[in-house]
């Protein structure tokens, strides 16, 4: 191919990616346009300023000591879903493993779509959906709450997991097997001492997320202190949203920064 038609087959190329590029955008801005067009807004008027509710929840509760004794309480109600979300990813952990290894192209080889399939459900449902199951068949409680981010966090973990299988050194494991491994074998000296620092690293991770979620789905009867934080809302006290609001603020601020240290000494 001479160089005159490279270049002119490089340009038709270039017309093409832009002509496709700007029809793209006049399809969005159309959809923003008809979705901004068609939606009701409505803002409902309130007795209170924004800024009264403001004060309300982030300075009231340090006037009084009657909401400072109050401290005590709900962190406990934090340090319980802080174990919810511990207890619920150490099970997905456990379950996240043979799963991936089942997803994994290089692993399980054809078989691999069965594992990448349970994933791809698992991470379809919503956590909430999960818990207002568990709280339907198990009851109000924290084990509802376990449950329900254990199985959530099988379909991420898992995906995490198949991928940093997927791009391990394949030597070590065909060595092994060379030299009359079994496959066990070869997944236990092979695949686990290079995974396993970047498996403990997305669990710790995981456990972040999961401690956020926990807090969410004590709105539906999951434990933890969901419960007393969307009461609080319903009931307007804004002081007691506040006190919740900042112990969740601390804890998880002290979470990712402990988190984030572990994970840098781990990878």
């Amino acid at each position: 191919m001479s160089q005159p038609t490279k270049v002119a087959l490089r340009k038709a190329q270039t017309k093409k990616g832009k002509v496709r590029f700007y029809l793209t955008l006049l399809v969005l801005s159309a959809l923003y346009l008809v979705a901004i067009l068609e939606t009701e807004f409505k803002i409902s008027s309130s007795q209170a300023s924004p800024f009264t509710t403001l004060r309300r929840i982030f300075i009231s509760p340090f006037t009084s000591m009657d909401y400072i004794s109050q401290f005590p309480e709900y962190i406990g109600y934090m340090m319980e879903t802080i174990a919810i979300a511990f207890a619920g990813g150490l099970v997905a952990t456990l379950i996240a493993i043979p799963i991936a290894f089942l997803a994994a192209r290089n692993i399980s080889k054809e078989f691999s779509y069965i594992g990448k399939v349970i994933l791809n459900a698992i991470r379809a449902i919503p956590e909430l959906i999960f818990a207002i199951i568990f709280v339907a068949a198990v009851g109000i409680g924290p084990y509802a709450g376990v449950l329900a981010i254990s199985i959530n966090s099988v379909g991420m973990l898992g995906k995490l997991y198949a991928e940093v299988i997927e791009s391990i050194d394949m030597s070590t494991i065909d060595a092994i097997r060379a030299s009359g491994g079994n496959r066990l074998q070869a997944i236990w000296y092979g695949v686990l001492p290079q995974v396993l620092p970047e498996f403990s690293s997305y669990s710790i991770y995981r456990f972040e997320i999961d401690v956020r979620s926990s807090t969410v789905l004590g709105i539906v009867g999951a434990g933890g202190i969901g419960a007393p934080l969307i009461l609080a809302t319903y009931q307007r006290s804004w002081e007691d949203v506040g006190l919740i609001l900042i112990v969740v603020i601390v804890f998880v601020s002290l979470i990712d920064i402990l988190s984030g240290k572990i994970r840098k000494k781990l990878v």
